[in-house]
């Protein structure tokens, strides 16, 4: 706000000027802050999100967005500390598969009521599903993957293999590679965030599931232990990296990134990595190899408003900026994602790209992480229990029998 003219300005007595500049600093000094978490999906994300938080600044200069970058292996614990701190951010991105828990907390804001019809059309519907709690919307969908095979056509070439359709071919694949020094067939994800879904690709593919239709837990029916037996044998054949319980995602995916490995299960955002970092690498992405059925593991993550905010309103007014065409392209682009927007989904990068129809193709044969209460308590369970199996200290049929028989135990104390 300018304060009249020059003129007016000379006629106000000195302490009046002066009492209006320090109103004026005053102002500035008391913008809204409106704090979001961001999760670090990679070195790209942090300055993006900063990038739109500056130019959202600059046109509501008495907001201020503080941007937190967390990576996705502490994010969690750190929502969950500062949730039970009475501290959580105004708004922050999570894993969908945690948004059935916050909402029975009612730690998370319901967004029916801040959407205009507009607004709410740009979306695929298709993605409000899994963040669709008993009829209400409790966050927008913010990344969208699949995941498919992705593999390293130098390193076939080098073996003398083609890519495998199945999973006794990925088997097969991954020995004739690993029998050359310095290689290994399979990148096996053995610890941190998503080790369990590593075990889904398998696990559906074999013909099993995580629940039965009564809401047990089916992971100790027998396609369930043949799918972590699987992941044993490559374990024991060495035809995987050393001790998989040590390799993270990234981890497992650096290898791939460095040549070493022949074949990995991955989301789309490893694309962009591999054509940063591993330029001259030349590879396919191909479906999941199929066995009794045909799945695979389909992603959203949510943006979601948590309910202690005093900034609701003005958050709200931010998150609709962030989902402009201009930035959800770069942001979708950038990071590897599939669009959840239909503008960008209309893009030629969508529908031509090679890369991103293989994994689009996989989107009807999508199953989801259930929306349980629980599930984390019910994940945690799942990878201890591969771990021992991977470790060589529980057979798969034990490893899963008590796996199965936490997740009841979890069930029945709710």
């Amino acid at each position: 706000m300018k304060v009249g003219s020059w003129s007016i300005g000379r006629a106000l007595p000195f302490a009046a000027t002066l009492a209006l500049s320090l109103a004026a600093a005053g102002a500035g000094a008391h913008a809204t802050d409106i704090r979001f978490t961001v999760s670090a999906y990679s070195e790209h994300t942090g300055p993006f999100f900063q990038a739109v938080a500056k130019d959202y600044e600059a046109l509501h200069p008495d907001i201020h967005i503080k941007i937190e970058v967390v990576s996705w292996e502490t994010l969690y614990q750190k929502l969950t500390t500062d949730i039970a701190a009475g501290t959580p951010p105004d708004m922050s991105i999570i894993g969908t598969r945690w948004l059935y828990d916050f909402a029975a907390q009612d730690v998370a804001e319901p967004i029916d009521g801040y959407m205009t019809p507009e607004f709410k059309s740009t979306f695929i519907d298709t993605f409000f599903a899994p963040s669709t709690i008993k009829g209400k919307i409790m966050g927008l969908p913010v990344a969208a993957s699949v995941r498919a095979m992705m593999v390293n056509l130098d390193v076939f070439d080098k073996a003398g293999v083609k890519p495998p359709t199945t999973w006794d071919e990925v088997h097969d694949t991954a020995k004739k590679i690993s029998a050359m020094p310095g290689y290994f067939g399979l990148g096996l994800q053995g610890k941190g965030n998503e080790t369990d879904a590593y075990y889904y690709y398998a696990l559906w593919n074999f013909g099993g599931d995580i629940f039965t239709p009564d809401g047990k837990s089916a992971l100790d029916q027998p396609s369930a232990i043949e799918a972590a037996d699987f992941y044993r044998k490559m374990i024991d054949e060495k035809l995987t990296q050393p001790t998989p319980t040590n390799y993270a995602q990234n981890d497992t995916f650096n290898l791939f990134k460095q040549g070493h490995v022949g074949m990995v299960f991955t989301y789309p955002m490893l694309i962009p990595q591999v054509k940063a970092e591993a330029p001259n690498m030349h590879y396919a992405v191909l479906p999941m190899p199929k066995e009794k059925t045909e799945a695979t593991y389909g992603v959203t993550d949510t943006l979601m408003l948590f309910s202690a905010s005093k900034v609701k309103q003005e958050a709200w007014k931010f998150i609709e900026f962030t989902y402009q065409d201009k930035y959800r392209e770069k942001f979708d682009e950038g990071e590897g994602f599939l669009p959840v927007t239909k503008n960008v989904a209309a893009l030629d990068y969508y529908q031509k790209n090679p890369d991103m129809k293989a994994f689009a193709s996989g989107l009807p044969h999508a199953k989801f992480a259930p929306t349980v209460p629980n599930w984390e308590e019910m994940a945690d369970s799942i990878v201890r229990n591969l771990q021992r199996v991977y470790l060589d200290q529980a057979p798969a049929a034990v490893g899963m029998k008590d796996a199965a028989q936490q997740i009841d135990q979890i069930i029945e104390q709710k």
